[in-house]
């Protein structure tokens, strides 16, 4: 039995997280479709689910009568990552399969442009380029099946984050105090 507190948390906070990534994309690409490709969005974005994941977690053990084990932080934080994919993935299917199809091909054309810029400054062998070039022209990363199956790396990363950030936060037992 899940305990109440999580449940609350965990879907408030996947609800927050997926209305983030929502915004962040619609942000993006009512702006400039380069900026799927750049850096410092993808490193600012992660800065941005960190910090709603501390404060989840943080404001769940602070809420949580007795021990916040390992097992409930991660818990509350799967909880929270799930919703938040699943209306990620939702609102990025309806965009680019049914809104804006041709803005899928400009993001896979501006994605392989970024990719050979940067395996060419770690001076990548010119078969490792076209086939990772091959590879991504093969591929549909944005069509139905390309963000279901996304999703499923992004479950498995969030597991791994989830599980880290479970470590951090669970009540630590009277022996390691």
């Amino acid at each position: 039995m899940i305990h109440e507190t999580i449940k609350k948390n965990g879907v408030t906070f996947g609800i927050i997280t997926g209305l983030t990534s929502v915004l962040i994309t619609a942000l993006i690409y009512s702006i400039d479709l380069n900026l799927f490709t750049s850096t410092w969005v993808g490193v600012s974005n992660l800065a941005i689910y960190l910090i709603i994941a501390i404060i989840l977690l943080s404001k769940t053990k602070k809420e949580f009568p007795g021990t916040f084990t390992f097992k409930d932080a991660f818990t509350t934080y799967f909880i929270s990552a799930l919703i938040g994919i699943a209306i990620s993935v939702v609102f990025n299917i309806i965009l680019f399969n049914f809104i804006d199809p041709a803005a899928k091909d400009t993001i896979k054309e501006l994605t392989i442009k970024y990719m050979i810029s940067a395996m060419e400054k770690f001076n990548a062998p010119a078969a490792t380029i076209n086939k990772a070039v091959t590879d991504l022209k093969e591929n549909d990363q944005f069509s139905i099946a390309g963000l279901l199956k996304g999703s499923l790396s992004n479950i498995v990363f969030c597991t791994i984050f989830g599980l880290i950030m479970a470590a951090f936060f669970k009540s630590k037992s009277s022996s390691q105090e």
